[in-house]
């Protein structure tokens, strides 16, 4: 009897198996590929604080979400906090994929915080004639420091940036000197002393350079495949934007400039409601951008005695004095504002001169507006009967009727007044005016 053979049913089933798993490792494949060969680009332009941590973190997680292979961090910064560069850095420590640093573009620098952000990273590069150094520190809030705290300071920064470029390799006795003696380098000059890893004209080139090179990770070691990579923006989101736009010493100045004064046109113009909405608005970011600003609380009362003087040059005969000294209260309040010798931190007069001129100018004109209008007869209602003077039609003793406004009323008088007499009215009691004897001193002026 012939059996049929089952020996066809295993390559059946074997090929069948070797198919899903073909399919399976295609499918997945294209993702592999694309992960492994993505690098992610972050640009920040501008002063390191709380905004530009929260960036970094963003676009280092979003990278490492991804699974690309790396973040290339282009950098141009004249330095910032100190708080906010730690956080970069600890960001960039811990990263589980390489952060590449690159101060670009040309003419751009990695300056006091920014030394350390790029002593810190896995790989350091810099653009064409771009700088590197001056990272001395300086208390950000202008005040004076004793020489102990000024050594205390200063030792600090020198173990934290000695520490991290000893673990990454680079120039221990230059990163002391950059926060010892301020020095600072160009790209080239910081290849040359190995405070960098390479020199590249632009990304595609730093790609290139980047293509083979082990980078040690605290996972280990990873080799870098960045030849014909795809590259990634990660952009700063509007919300970011804004938030970096009110870090600017400047907008923070205008904001409280517009905040004080619509406040204050709300207060002498009560109902308006636009200037009282728009200078809440106003002073509240104020405050928002003052937080991370080396504020001068002194600067700040000046600036509003300043504001306080025209008020009062509206109210007050003082023959231009009281503009003059707000103007001058003014002026010295900008200039105390922002208490510090750091650039980049300090308000600019471009700005100061035009924004005094014209708070000088609209202060006076609302606020006179505002005064005047206090000041104007009222033209309707119970307030616009007071002073009127009209004809006595009966005799008041004290009751009787009296004409007023092309209108007859009752009227009570405490003196005596006849038919025909004039008087002048003193009050309204519902339907009834209370009226008295017209003076000789207002008959003399009619």
């Amino acid at each position: 009897m012939h059996v049929p053979s089952r020996a066809p049913r295993f390559p059946l089933f074997t090929l069948l198996v070797t198919t899903v798993a073909i399919l399976t490792a295609l499918a997945a494949a294209p993702s592999a590929v694309q992960a492994e060969s993505s690098v992610v680009v972050a640009t920040y332009d501008g002063v390191i604080n709380p905004v530009s941590a929260e960036y970094l973190h963003d676009a280092l997680a979003s990278a490492q979400e991804d699974k690309a292979q790396a973040l290339i961090f282009r950098l141009n910064t004249p330095g910032g906090l100190d708080t906010s560069m730690r956080l970069i850095i600890k960001d960039i420590t811990g990263s589980t994929i390489p952060v590449i640093v690159y101060v670009s573009p040309s003419s751009g620098r990695a300056a006091s915080a920014g030394v350390f952000i790029t002593m810190a990273s896995h790989v350091a590069a810099m653009a064409p004639g771009t700088n590197i150094g001056a990272a001395h520190p300086v208390a950000m809030g202008g005040e004076k420091m004793d020489e102990e705290m000024k050594k205390k300071v200063e030792n600090d920064s020198v173990a934290y940036i000695t520490s991290i470029a000893s673990q990454r390799g680079r120039n221990v006795a230059w990163a002391e000197d950059a926060v010892r003696k301020s020095v600072s380098v160009t790209e080239r000059e910081a290849l040359k002393l190995k405070i960098i890893d390479m020199v590249a004209d632009d990304v595609p080139a730093l790609l290139k350079q980047l293509d083979g090179r082990t980078v040690g990770l605290q996972s280990g070691q990873t080799v870098l495949h960045t030849a014909g990579t795809t590259l990634r923006e990660f952009p700063m989101g509007p919300r970011l934007e804004f938030l970096k736009i009110l870090s600017d010493p400047n907008i923070a100045y205008l904001l409280m400039t517009i905040g004080t004064i619509g406040i204050i046109a709300e207060l002498y113009s009560p109902g308006a409601i636009l200037p009282g909405v728009v200078g809440a608005i106003s002073l509240i970011l104020a405050f928002y951008s003052f937080q991370s600003l080396p504020v001068n609380y002194a600067g700040i009362l000046l600036f509003l005695l300043g504001i306080a003087f025209f008020i009062l040059e509206a109210n007050v005969t003082s023959y231009g004095l009281l503009a003059i000294g707000g103007v001058v209260a003014m002026l010295l309040g900008s200039v105390m504002l922002i208490k510090t010798d750091v650039e980049f931190l300090q308000i600019s007069w471009s700005v100061i001169l035009p924004v005094v001129t014209l708070a000088t100018l609209f202060s006076l004109f609302v606020v006179g507006m505002g005064v005047k209008a206090m000041r104007r007869r009222p033209m309707t209602g119970r307030e616009e009967m007071v002073g009127l003077v009209g004809i006595v039609k009966t005799t008041l003793a004290p009751h009787g009727q009296f004409a007023v406004h092309g209108e007859l009323w009752e009227a009570v008088s405490e003196q005596p007044l006849q038919p025909g007499d004039e008087a002048e009215v003193t009050g309204v009691d519902g339907l009834r005016l209370r009226v008295k004897p017209r003076s000789k001193q207002k008959e003399a002026r009619s």
